[in-house]
């Protein structure tokens, strides 16, 4: 299950209705939907998922997931678990989004709404030979993939948690 910010328990559906809520609110605005995954090793491997929407110019906020699960010691293992989460969360969250907009007989692509996947790799360190598998594989599934230091779903917000 995730939370929002302030720690209160969500499920992707309403995260889904959260969202479609603050869009609908100002639908002439513009907005960035990110999913985003980072991990850190302990005894087990942390994972912390996050989605987050960002309404440009004025701010946002997010969600998270803490799960703990085997440990994972190869880093490409180990990225792509977790970019394969954030496709997983990304595929349920805009199914679910994309039903709200046609239950008011909208399309969620006639509004100024990007939806990003956000990866914690980057062009330096050992993460950066995996760059062109990883973003090839993120928009192979139709979505914009953003590495450091731009994702900052990723590094950033999930990266707070999985400490």
């Amino acid at each position: 299950m995730f939370k929002t910010a302030q720690g209160q328990i969500i499920n992707v559906p309403d995260i889904a209705k959260r969202i479609f809520d603050i869009i609908m609110s100002d639908k002439t605005s513009s907005y960035e939907i990110t999913v985003g995954t980072d991990s850190q090793n302990f005894d087990r491997t942390k994972m912390v998922e996050v989605i987050a929407i960002h309404k440009k110019g004025n701010g946002g906020t997010y969600f998270y997931n803490i799960e703990f699960i085997r440990l994972i010691t190869n880093l490409k293992q180990k990225i792509n678990e977790e970019t394969g989460r954030s496709l997983f969360i990304a595929h349920a969250l805009l199914d679910n989004l994309e039903e709200l907009f046609m239950e008011k007989d909208m399309l969620l692509e006639d509004l100024n709404v990007s939806f990003q996947i956000h990866c914690d790799i980057g062009r330096s360190g050992k993460t950066s030979v995996l760059i062109k598998e990883v973003v090839s594989w993120v928009t192979s599934q139709g979505y914009v993939c953003l590495i450091k230091p731009n994702s900052y779903a990723a590094f950033g917000i999930a990266d707070k948690y999985s400490k």
